[in-house]
């Protein structure tokens, strides 16, 4: 469990940085305690904002998420996704909830969600990702 803990949170330096890259995203800013910055670049021009909420070592995270870019839903701070890690047996499980979406941003973001979340356990591990390129998020503008 401690290495899934390690790769959510972390040392929120250098080394949780480019594991968080390397999971999901270009770059970015974390500052995983309550009131800190979670602020990651998918990739160039979809980012994404929010607030460390919760912090509990080895068991859960709570942040705001929203994206940054005008038109895009939801906003910062207008949704939250709470991460929380349980021991099951060898491994870890880890229950997402990601909470104040509309029902229309709620299957973009599960099919986002469902896209990232295999890759956690790579990435954290070392091992290569199998991502294309053609699936990498897109803001959810609404015209």
């Amino acid at each position: 469990m401690s290495w899934v803990w390690a790769f959510v949170l972390a040392l929120a330096a250098l080394g949780l940085v480019l594991l968080v890259m390397r999971w999901m995203g270009k770059d970015a800013t974390l500052d995983p305690r309550p009131g800190g910055i979670c602020r990651i670049d998918m990739n160039g021009h979809d980012i994404t904002r929010g607030e460390y909420l919760e912090v509990i070592p080895h068991s859960r995270v709570v942040f705001s998420f929203g994206w940054e870019a005008e038109g895009s839903t939801p906003r910062p701070g207008e949704s939250t996704v709470e991460i929380s890690l349980t021991p099951d047996g060898e491994g870890t499980l880890l229950r997402l909830r990601h909470l104040g979406l509309s029902a229309e941003e709620r299957p973009n973001h599960a099919m986002g969600w469902d896209q990232f979340l295999p890759g956690l356990a790579a990435a954290a591990e070392g091992r290569s990702l199998e991502r294309s390129p053609g699936i990498m998020p897109t803001t959810n503008a609404t015209s």
